[in-house]
Formats: C-alpha cells, sequence, structure tokens
C-alpha cells in the first residue's frame, strides 16, 4: 500500500468529520428542522461542508491506493459518496434537506463504524 501514513492520516480527518458531523446534526430531529430557523440553515451549511470534506477526502484515498483500499470494505457506497461530494460542491442550491437527513441519520454511524475498522486493519498491516 503507498504511503500509509499518509492514508492513515486522511482516515483521521475523515474519523473527526463523521463525529462533527454527528455534533452538528444531535439537536435536528426532522428534515424540516433544518429549513426551520437561522440555526438550522447553517448547521445544514455546515454539515454539507464536512461532507465535502468527506467525499474528497474519499476520492483522494482511491487515488493514491489505486482503489485497492476502498474495494476491501464493501457495506460503505464510497462512489455515492463521492457524487455527493461533487453534487453539494456543483449543485448546492438544488440540495434536498431530506437527503442530507438521511445520510446523517443512517449513513454517517455506518461510516465512521467502517473508517474506525479500516484505521485498526491499517495499524495491524503496518504491525504497529
Amino acid at each position: 500500500m503507498p504511503d500509509s501514513d499518509l492514508v492513515r492520516d486522511i482516515l483521521e480527518q475523515m474519523l473527526k468529520a463523521t463525529y462533527t458531523i454527528q455534533r452538528r446534526f444531535a439537536s435536528i430531529q426532522a428534515p424540516a428542522d433544518f429549513l426551520a430557523s437561522d440555526e438550522g440553515i447553517d448547521r445544514l451549511d455546515a454539515i454539507c461542508m464536512q461532507l465535502i470534506a468527506v467525499g474528497e477526502s474519499v476520492k483522494n484515498l482511491d487515488k493514491i491506493t489505486g482503489g485497492a483500499l476502498l474495494s476491501r470494505y464493501p457495506d460503505i457506497e464510497w462512489r455515492r459518496l463521492m457524487g455527493m461530494r461533487d453534487f453539494l460542491s456543483h449543485h448546492y442550491f438544488d440540495l434536498n434537506e431530506q437527503i442530507v437527513y438521511s445520510v446523517c441519520a443512517k449513513h454517517i454511524p455506518q461510516l465512521q463504524q467502517e473508517i474506525a475498522r479500516m484505521l485498526k486493519d491499517l495499524a495491524a498491516d503496518s504491525g504497529a
């Protein structure tokens, strides 16, 4: 595997971003909460920024590992995560708060667990 320190750093950044997303999402009870107040809109914006960062990190991981790393963890829809990054970056005004809500509620916890597993596997592979 290419530079394992770089891979680990990217994974750690992604893990931190998932915790940030969860913290920002904690007070959101329904998709409409994102649009109900300025605070909700600010939370939506802030969460989307983290989702963009995660998606960009996934693209970087895929590139530097030649696709070898992500394919070892098929439980995550990596391509959809990258696609969400592209959509948020290029079509932000078409954003659907229900999709962001669903991603935060259903997929971020799973992503968080998988990244933690990836870090554990990487440490085991490197003998750390």
